[in-house]
């Protein structure tokens, strides 16, 4: 039997870790609706709204999930007829501004009364009290959850510190968001693929291969126009799956910019929805340089191809606005390369 109508968690969540879950999970368990709210002013490098958001909807789908900065403020204010309010200030505003924003937000803006506040920090008590007196009108409850951080002893300042030494207190869908994806390209033997399981064993951690080799041979060197959409969508999948088991940083093998290129040089022509996974965008890019003879396997083209390929990539990082690293030499100078670049 649930205890109240509607819960209101409010929080950074910057980033969410387990702490912050045992939190909602615990109000989730209590109420018919939970309202989960999260804003901080300043926002956290790296954990912009857009990807809280993403968070907090994959993990709580059944939750009402608000996540604010002043431009999203403002177009909610827009669109419900409310004349619009900056966000409060982390630091500079005191308690009781915050308190009186989460009444204005959920009493005139969102419409969403609450009855119950659960939260883990001293100010819980004080925040219901505000809100059942000023907004309410009747009483709002306070439930505390771990105020003493005895069952999840996390924060969201440690974590900031050291995401990755504090991965046991993140869900693997959080931490793999977390984890630098690095996206080796390169023309037909230019030592991709060498050089992407070589920075993978270097750093201790996973890389994702290339699917459309792997398709192309399982098919007998056969690739149908349809297939080229299957490789782009397959590719980032296992580059999500991989993420999930990645430590740090993640390698990979190609993008869907590849098969795209790939796309029209076979049929002249490529899919809309294949276009927009090519600018698909990745924490680094590694350009191989093709600075070593070409080594032809019996499935390569030749030489001339791949300068032209290098230079379609060249051209096209830059038409995007995608900054990327040239990358030369052996394999032992690449990878000197790439550990000066992520030290």
């Amino acid at each position: 039997m649930n205890l109240y109508k509607r819960a209101l968690v409010v929080g950074k969540f910057c980033p969410l870790h387990l702490g912050h879950q045992l939190l909602l999970d615990r109000a989730r368990q209590a109420c018919e609706e939970l309202l989960i709210v999260s804003y901080t002013k300043p926002e956290f490098p790296g954990l912009d709204p857009a990807r809280r958001e993403g968070w907090l909807r994959a993990l709580y789908p059944q939750a009402t999930v608000v996540v604010l900065d002043d431009g999203r403020l403002a177009a909610l204010c827009a669109a419900r007829g409310v004349a619009p309010r900056s966000l409060p200030h982390n630091e500079l505003d005191d308690g009781e501004v915050h308190r009186h924003f989460m009444g204005w937000l959920c009493w005139t803006v969102l419409k969403l009364p609450v009855d119950a506040v659960f939260s883990s920090e001293g100010y819980g008590p004080g925040f219901a009290q505000v809100l059942g007196e000023c907004y309410a009108k009747s009483p709002v409850a306070h439930v505390s959850v771990d105020q003493a951080r005895t069952l999840v002893p996390v924060s969201g300042t440690a974590v900031r510190l050291d995401p990755h030494g504090q991965r046991a207190f993140l869900s693997p869908l959080v931490y793999a968001s977390l984890v630098t994806r690095i996206c080796v390209l390169g023309g037909e033997s230019s030592g991709k693929t060498t050089l992407t399981a070589a920075l993978a064993a270097h750093f201790g951690t996973g890389w994702v291969a290339e699917y459309g080799r792997q398709l192309w041979e399982s098919q007998d060197g056969v690739l149908a126009y349809d297939d080229l959409l299957k490789i782009g969508r397959e590719q980032l999948e296992r580059e999500a799956q991989a993420a999930l088991q990645a430590r740090r940083w993640l390698f990979c093998d190609t993008s869907p910019m590849t098969t795209f290129f790939y796309c029209v040089e076979m049929f002249g022509r490529a899919e809309p929805e294949l276009a927009r996974l090519a600018e698909h965008r990745y924490d680094l890019v590694l350009l191989c340089a093709p600075d070593f003879p070409f080594i032809q396997d019996g499935t390569r083209r030749d030489e001339d191809f791949r300068a032209r390929q290098h230079a379609w990539y060249q051209q096209e990082l830059a038409r995007r606005g995608t900054a990327y690293v040239d990358v030369t030499g052996s394999v032992r100078q690449r990878i000197e390369q790439v550990a000066g670049l992520l030290a």
